[in-house]
């Protein structure tokens, strides 16, 4: 097989997305595009109470609405009544009881989506309401109300999990210590705020399946939970992937998916559902809230000695992605950074407040903001500069984590510091858009201070702590007019992160083919696994690069040249940077689907084996791979107004290898954006367990206007286990974001600022009055 050249598009280039410019013109079908001739539409009754007892639930004056198809309650769910991604502890429609503001109770359908409105208001349903327990201190105790009387799952008690991690040993470790230093921080509520709201369509089909289309994260998981609710085995319940308008964690849950498909075989007519965004911030989960202590030693010399932490994350009224999201969270709590001697204790809990589940970052978002703000509290402590300070304690490969396992991929936490420090600061911002309140010209500068802060953070890239994850491709070549044409089919979901555009770029790169079509994700094929963990490029990217290099060697048999990728050394099969992969040549390709017709190949990709920690010291070789992003931020603060205007958020990120630079890029700007909005802005307010801002008027987000310039710094430092060395993206500038943004803030204004969002009011110099 000769060395595929003159293909452009592959692995290390910046190909564009396919689906680029159908979505700047507004042309791009999203999943609330749907539509299916005879459809009806879906409409859900929710609580609007945070803990009651459903005392009577009467849906006759709906029914008899005209239009009205059917009103469907706890009553006409087939199977099991209970879902959930980890625990079944979650109704398909309440019975007796609401944990949450805004559970569902009734499903209607009807011919118009305002007559389904109508509908739900037309349901009876009288509720006793109970004490809400909304305070996740006093569901540590044992005085509390119970959310869950009896736990599916087998617990006891409010706390979802207890993550115990305890290294080396901290009463000596005391002894060692010059400074002591401790802090209490906090992180709101924030939610993923996509802006494509959860939508589906579900179509009933003739043998008594349903085929669903929906956006979502993870189409096999999806599946798994309707098969159990609707009592119907996989092979009649069909799911394909539809346009999905963001996702960050907040589709992995199910919200549409089980209701669609109740009534779409209820009616035997194809139903589709949209939330309005009001009900979008009822119906997917947030980023956990969190309360956490921190308390740091070290050498008079800054060298780390020992690290004590204690972490309250809100799971919500049920359990979802708690277990995981507060694992993640306590895993990473020592932060980036060669820590002797911890002790950490992760607590999930749940409340009548809004479930909490995962989003971008997954836990290690808020640890992060807890161990960068307290590292900037002992830089002051110590009057040590706050980079040298994190230089001197820079994670290596080969350092042992607060968990025992020692990190043996790449580890470049001090030279991405190191790259930071050395860019130039930007000089000050000319005009009022350049000031703090920009154009509203409420600042003139007076009382403005400049400050400059930097964080590091690192988390984990895959499923962890024994998950077997595995991804499936299939991959198919054949002549289309004569020319060789590859078709890439698996399961993977395209939430905006690039893997469709991943996915041929491999195919190129392995095949030399030019042509590629990547296929719709559905459940024809074999699971892809979550688009989440930052995950998704790495496994079914290799998933692809096995089935392309299967197809590789089965034609180079048939071509008779006798060679295959067993007989070439690995630097063969990749290339210079993983871009040139040796390939079968264009002649070879023709004539072979020339003479036995289209070939195809299925592959199935899997990590190396990873283990569970134990439950008595947390200790166990949990991941497979970790990836490290730093922030510079420079901020400006009216000290008089309270108001902020971030100047710069340079970033330095390793990724492995940049398999499209320039959506790599894009990712680390979007996730340094959120980490923005996380420092400054974004909260669900939730009081007594009621949202009180669930729009997009009064939940804020950051804008154009208030985004900076965000210089991106790639490092490229080949991960050994991965697929070309990749490493995943997507979360890591999420970590490191927020508290860069927040350490700026206390450099330019002295203050403790101990809790995100901060806002306005955080800010007055209290001599300014």
């Amino acid at each position: 097989m000769s060395t595929v050249t003159g293909i452009r598009g592959g692995v290390g280039e910046s190909v564009l997305r396919p689906d680029a410019r159908l979505k700047v013109r507004g042309d791009f079908a999203y999943a609330s595009d749907l539509r299916w001739d005879g459809m009806v539409w879906g409409a859900t009754l929710r609580s609007p109470h945070p803990s009651a007892r459903v005392v009577r639930l009467d849906t006759t004056r709906a029914l008899r609405l005209p239009g009205v198809v059917a009103v469907l309650t706890h009553e006409d769910v087939p199977g099991r009544p209970r879902y959930g991604m980890k625990v079944a502890d979650q109704p398909v429609l309440a019975a007796d009881l609401v944990r949450y503001q805004g559970e569902p109770v009734a499903l209607v359908a009807a011919d118009h989506p305002e007559t389904a409105r109508r509908a739900l208001r037309l349901i009876d349903v009288r509720y006793a309401p109970l004490p809400a327990l909304t305070d996740p201190e006093q569901a540590l105790t044992a005085a509390g109300p119970l959310v869950h009387e009896r736990r599916v799952d087998g617990g006891t008690g409010n706390v979802v999990r207890h993550v115990r991690i305890r290294h080396g040993d901290l009463p000596s470790a005391r002894a060692q210590a010059d400074v002591v230093v401790s802090g209490t921080y906090e992180v709101g509520m924030q939610d993923q705020a996509f802006l494509g709201p959860e939508a589906g369509l579900a179509i009933p089909a003739e043998d008594g399946g349903v085929d669903v289309y929906v956006s979502t994260q993870w189409l096999h998981d999806d599946q798994h939970q309707m098969c159990a609710a609707l009592r119907l085995p996989p092979d009649k319940v069909r799911l394909t992937l539809s346009g999905v308008g963001g996702a960050f964690g907040g589709r992995e849950d199910v919200s549409v998916q089980i209701h669609a498909a109740l009534l779409a075989l209820h009616t035997g007519r194809p139903v589709k559902m949209s939330y309005h965004r009001e009900e979008s911030f009822f119906g997917h989960v947030h980023r956990h809230p969190a309360k956490m202590w921190f308390e740091h030693g070290a050498t008079r010399d800054g060298r780390l000695v020992f690290v004590k932490a204690r972490l309250l994350f809100d799971g919500g009224a049920y359990t979802s992605t708690s277990q995981v999201v507060i694992a993640n969270g306590s895993y990473f709590a020592a932060g980036a950074y060669e820590v002797p001697h911890a002790e950490i204790d992760g607590f999930a809990v749940f409340t009548n407040n809004p479930p909490c589940g995962a989003m971008r970052g997954f836990g290690a978002v808020q640890s992060c903001y807890g161990v960068e703000s307290n590292l900037d509290r002992l830089a002051r402590e110590l009057a040590m500069d706050p980079v040298d300070l994190r230089l001197r304690n820079a994670m290596t490969t080969g350092t042992v984590l607060p968990t025992g396992q020692a990190v043996d991929g790449p580890a470049p936490a001090a030279e991405l510091l190191r790259r930071l420090r050395a860019r130039p600061l930007p000089p000050a911002p000319e005009g009022p858009f350049g000031r703090p309140g920009g154009l509203n010209n409420t600042s003139h500068g007076e009382g403005v201070r400049r400050g400059v802060g930097y964080a590091i953070g690192v988390k984990a890239i895959g499923f962890s702590g024994g998950v077997d994850d595995r991804s499936v491709a299939r991959v198919r070549l054949s002549l289309v007019n004569g020319e060789p044409v590859a078709e890439v089919h698996t399961a993977a979901a395209e939430c905006g992160q690039g893997i469709v555009t991943v996915q041929a770029q491999i195919v190129r790169t392995e095949l030399g083919v030019d042509r590629v079509v990547v296929l719709p994700a559905d459940t024809r094929v074999g699971d892809a696994g979550s688009a989440s963990a930052s995950r998704i490029t790495w496994m079914s990217g290799g998933a692809v690069r096995g089935a392309c290099r299967a197809l590789r060697e089965r034609i180079a048999g048939l071509a008779g040249d006798g060679v295959t990728d067993r007989d070439k050394a690995p630097s063969d099969a990749t290339g210079p940077g993983g871009g040139g992969a040796a390939g079968p040549g264009a002649g070879d390709l023709v004539g072979v689907l020339s003479v036995h017709g289209p070939l195809a190949s299925e592959y199935t990709y899997a990590h190396r084996r990873t283990f569970p920690v134990d439950p008595e010291r947390g200790q166990g070789d949990a991941h497979i791979a970790f990836a490290f992003a730093a922030h510079r931020a420079v901020v400006d603060v009216d000290t008089g107004l309270g108001l902020v205007k971030v100047v710069e958020l340079a970033t330095a990120q390793d990724v492995g290898k940049a398999m499209n630079p320039l959506a790599v890029a894009g990712q680390i700007e979007g996730g340094s954006a959120q980490g923005l909005g996380l420092a400054l802005m974004e909260e669900l307010r939730v009081e007594d367990g009621r949202v009180r801002n669930p729009s997009f008027t009064d939940y804020l987000i950051p804008t154009i206007a208030d985004m900076p310039s965000v210089p991106v710094d790639l490092l490229e430092l080949p991960h050994p286990d991965a697929p070309y060395g990749l490493n995943g993206v997507g979360e890591p500038p999420t970590l490191s974001s927020t508290p860069a943004i927040v350490n700026a803030l206390r450099d330019a204004t002295g203050l403790e600022l101990p809790r995100v969002p901060v806002r306005p009011t955080d800010l007055l110099d209290p001599e300014r009055g």
